[in-house]
């Protein structure tokens, strides 16, 4: 697995890296629904890890081969 994001870093709102993802609105929409990456709520602060994005972005990997013949 390639690592997208920093596996060590934490990612707050805002930072340009998460648009990769989803804009803020996107984020917040998954949120609510409970969809979308694992994150951390201290007070109003977001918080995502790097190594639950990563997690994250591999558990929705599709790979067109598969499946098919």
């Amino acid at each position: 697995m390639a690592n997208i994001f920093v596996q060590n870093r934490n990612y707050v709102l805002g930072d340009q890296e998460l648009n990769l993802i989803g804009d803020r609105d996107k984020l917040a929409q998954w949120r609510h629904k409970g969809m979308g990456p694992a994150f951390y709520r201290l007070g109003r602060k977001i918080i995502y890890k790097g190594a639950d994005l990563n997690a994250w972005v591999e558990a929705n990997r599709v790979d067109p081969g598969q499946g098919q013949g």
